[in-house]
């Protein structure tokens, strides 16, 4: 598995991710979904899943473009970095099942599965120009218009089956928390930035607006919306109840409240006695935490959040299976 490659490419500066699953291996969505797919006659066969994403869901673009991640990263699955920026597999990747090394042949771009996992850094990136909420929530829609525009341009190009995931709980990532100075009134029981969240829920509330409106104008499209930020925001909340500790803390990193340092990221390195000694390190157990880096989920987060999403169709819409997105609701 080490060993297995995904072809990619840099689009409209989103990180796009081609997996060639000539057979997803997905488990069968329980009772929820089963009445929804009884109304369709076939599941989907997708040769492909092109991905356009961020580095929550990128399988190795952004380290072939400015280098590969160093250790710890990948140590949970690959045994090294294997271009994620994460301990181990991403959704996307179990989204994927098995793939091959494989360029895809030209009927693939009509039937493939088109995911998108976007949302964080476009936030993010107005906060680290030291703009308030009120300013980030103001570039919203023009961020959401440039994102219809690439739904349309894919499907226009043959796309026809898309699964968008809006975006998770920014107030709950240990960089955003370890960036601000909150008041008590400002966090939560759990521990996140209330403010930080509204953003978040602000730009899904749009974000499902623009996926209404993508229905109407691409009327064969097949447009799955799924709830990560409620997945997500359940996870850390809950996540003693599901069997994972210390929700907001990083698992590889050093120092501080959140084992967060801007400056010294997880895989940092320090001269010592004339040897590069890694500094910023793995905790001892990735699989009972809930964020990698302080910016990333673990891979045993990103199987949970996965499970989820093909077990309970609550955070889908339609409530359809991930087999059965291929079909228009009915």
């Amino acid at each position: 598995m080490g060993s297995n490659r995904t072809q990619f490419g840099l689009i409209n500066g989103i990180i796009c991710v081609l997996l060639m699953t000539p057979n997803l291996g997905l488990s069968v969505a329980l009772s929820s979904t089963i009445n929804i797919n009884r109304q369709y006659e076939n599941e989907c066969d997708f040769p492909a899943i092109f991905n356009f994403g961020d580095s929550n869901s990128d399988t190795g673009g952004l380290s072939a473009v400015y280098g590969q991640a160093p250790p710890p990263y990948g140590k949970t699955f690959f045994g090294a970095p294997a271009g994620r920026y994460c301990d181990g597999r991403l959704i996307i990747d179990f989204l994927g099942g098995v793939f091959r090394e494989l360029l895809p042949k030209e009927d693939y771009f009509t039937r493939a599965l088109y995911t998108f996992d976007i949302g964080q850094n476009d936030l993010t990136a107005g906060y680290k120009l030291n703009m308030t909420s009120e300013q980030v929530k103001a570039y919203i829609p023009d961020v959401l218009h440039q994102f219809s525009k690439v739904v349309k341009g894919v499907y226009g190009q043959g796309g026809r089956s898309f699964w968008i995931h809006n975006t998770g709980p920014l107030g709950c990532l240990p960089y955003m928390l370890d960036r601000f100075n909150l008041t008590a009134v400002q966090i939560d029981q759990s521990g996140c930035a209330i403010p930080l969240n509204e953003v978040s829920r602000y730009y899904n509330s749009l974000l499902k607006e623009v996926v209404v409106q993508l229905r109407m104008d691409l009327p064969l499209a097949a447009i799955t919306y799924v709830d990560i930020y409620s997945l997500k925001y359940t996870l850390i909340t809950q996540a003693k109840k599901y069997g994972f500790d210390k929700p907001l803390v990083a698992c590889c990193g050093i120092g501080g409240r959140y084992n967060y340092n801007n400056t010294m990221r997880c895989g940092s390195t320090e001269m010592v006695g004339g040897k590069d000694i890694l500094i910023a390190k793995s905790c001892n157990n990735p699989s009972a935490r809930v964020n990698w880096d302080g910016i990333h989920y673990t891979e045993a987060a990103n199987k949970w959040l996965f499970d989820q999403i093909t077990r309970n169709s609550l955070y889908l819409d339609p409530p359809i299976s991930l087999e059965m997105a291929c079909h228009k609701s009915k």
